[in-house]
């Protein structure tokens, strides 16, 4: 009986009182408790509905959602729970008003700004999850988004390196989504042929080579592949290949623009067709007066002597 009495004693213990409030230790202890709770169950729910969507073979921009705002919605509520277990009244917001405010006059304001860009970019149809983006900048940031965050946008690279960028970064600032609308987009290949080498030719044997490249889509109504010939250089002609690839190839485009330059160079050398590379004639022209050089020869031949009557007299 005196356990139980000392520990009823123990729970009512006061910490500390705010206004109207006592905060005693055993309520103390049940916040910590929601809070725990409200923790790991966003967690197991967030990776629970992460695994899912990995799972899933088409768009999950809808369960990516889901995910972030119930992972969001447990840890707010369990935070409500908590404040209300310590003895605050909930029926007035003045008091969570009151926190935010402090807290954002003591400098939280890129914080909010960050996690209010999340939840625009979330609901946003511009960028989602899996598309592949590029910010321009000395940087050249270009990768897969993997993430929106809290605080920032996470993108990987084709070299499998993780950039954070600030979510406010992606709603102020002009960037490019590579995979916003349709499941391809067209790339340029640029490459030279020799003057004098049959054009015609040279359409047939590279677009050849590019239909035969595994990523290449079929040609329909909308999209082909062409060969244009763009301009003319100082020692060759200028080409330039339009494929349309797939959309596992455009995520991916430096290595889409060595296989199809490879390709080219091969259809190239295999029908006969020289690639040039730059070539420079240099003429040397002695532009002195005849009586010049005639009076040059002579000194170098006087000078010849001398040379050997020194050499002789050493001797």
């Amino acid at each position: 009986m005196q356990n139980a009495i000392a520990k009823s004693d123990l729970g009512s213990l006061v910490i500390i009182n705010l206004g109207t409030t006592a905060i005693t230790l055993g309520s103390l202890l049940v916040a910590l408790a929601i809070l725990i709770l409200s923790f790991l169950a966003a967690r197991l729910l967030v990776a629970g509905l992460g695994r899912f969507r990995e799972r899933m073979t088409g768009s999950a921009t809808s369960l990516y959602i889901l995910e972030k705002l119930g992972g969001y919605g447990i840890v707010i509520v369990g935070v409500f729970f908590a404040i209300s277990a310590l003895g605050f009244n909930l029926s007035s917001l003045a008091v969570f008003a009151g926190a935010v405010g402090v807290g954002v006059a003591l400098g939280i304001q890129g914080v909010v700004k960050e996690f209010v860009s999340g939840l625009v970019l979330l609901f946003d149809s511009v960028i989602k999850v899996g598309d592949y983006v590029e910010l321009p900048g000395g940087e050249r940031i270009r990768g897969i988004i993997q993430e929106i965050g809290t605080r920032a946008t996470r993108i990987r690279t084709n070299d499998n390196v993780d950039i954070l960028v600030p979510n406010s970064r992606l709603i102020e600032d002009r960037f490019v989504n590579w995979t916003l609308k349709g499941q391809t987009r067209r790339i340029h290949i640029p490459f030279s042929v020799a003057y004098g080498a049959d054009k015609d030719m040279v359409r047939t044997v590279v677009i050849a080579a590019a239909k035969a490249l595994p990523f290449t889509l079929p040609d329909d109504l909308v999209r082909s592949t062409q060969v244009w010939l763009v301009g003319f250089g100082e020692s060759a002609l200028n080409f330039e290949l339009l494929v349309w690839p797939t959309l596992h190839a455009v995520k991916r485009p430096a290595s889409t623009l060595a296989a199809y330059t490879w390709a080219i160079d091969d259809a190239l050398r295999s029908a006969g067709l020289e690639i040039p590379f730059p070539q420079r004639d240099i003429r040397i022209v002695d532009t002195r007066a005849p009586e010049a050089l005639g009076r040059n020869a002579q000194a170098a031949v006087r000078s010849n002597d001398a040379a050997q009557d020194v050499s002789l007299q050493d001797e």
